[in-house]
């Protein structure tokens, strides 16, 4: 099938973030006094809002993470990336293709939009992403595993959920793919393919996506 709209997550997918914020994140929990190793936090949190950060760690031990939690946290993850970040290896030959070929594509993540757009910048793929094709969980009232996030973006871009393929790498991300009536392929690169097995096509090279979507 060919869609009218391809649909990025971003960190894991685009940019080889998740084990950078997540390193940290693991980190920063246990320095604030709940003890979480990098394995907990991926499964956890990946590919979630910060809310879920916030409401997990309030629903585990009935204390509230620090009002400065999230600014903190983000200042190391944007030093961080400034020194290891790198595009996930043959992204950039995909969003070759897909200019090349006249097919819409956009990015949608759980990520603010400073975090999106400080990791393009920083990786070289701003040259993709311009304004009209970045949409974060800011963006709506709920992120990942609700819809909404993915249903808005599609809205924006003009096109119906039906015609769009998501491209996840965290089982919340394809849990709100297929909760907005959309295809996903599911990227195993750090995750389990067990762990995706709501997408309708599995690939563990991002150098496979092309062919996938014909």
């Amino acid at each position: 099938m060919r869609y009218d709209l391809v649909i990025f997550d971003n960190d894991g997918v685009l940019v080889d973030s998740e084990p950078i914020s997540n390193r940290l994140l693991a980190g920063y929990l246990t320095e604030l006094g709940h003890p979480t190793s990098y394995e907990d936090s991926i499964r956890d949190y990946m590919g979630s809002a910060m809310h879920r950060v916030h409401d997990l760690v309030l629903e585990r031990t009935g204390r509230r993470l620090p009002k400065d939690f999230d600014e903190v946290f983000h200042a190391r993850v944007f030093a961080a990336f400034e020194r290891e970040l790198r595009p996930v290896p043959g992204v950039t030959d995909v969003l070759e293709k897909l200019a090349a070929d006249g097919v819409p594509y956009c990015v949608a993540s759980s990520g603010s939009h400073e975090r999106i757009r400080v990791g393009h910048r920083t990786t070289g793929l701003d040259r993709w992403f311009t304004d009209e094709r970045i949409f974060s969980s800011e963006d709506v009232g709920r992120g990942k595993p609700a819809p909404d996030l993915f249903l808005y973006a599609a809205q924006r871009m003009g096109v119906a959920p039906g015609r769009c393929v998501v491209v996840e790498d965290s089982p919340l991300g394809v849990q709100a793919a297929v909760a907005a009536g959309m295809d996903v392929y599911g990227f195993t690169a750090m995750t389990p393919p067990e762990r995706l097995a709501g997408a309708g096509r599995l690939f563990s090279d991002m150098g496979e996506l092309a062919g996938l979507l014909g």
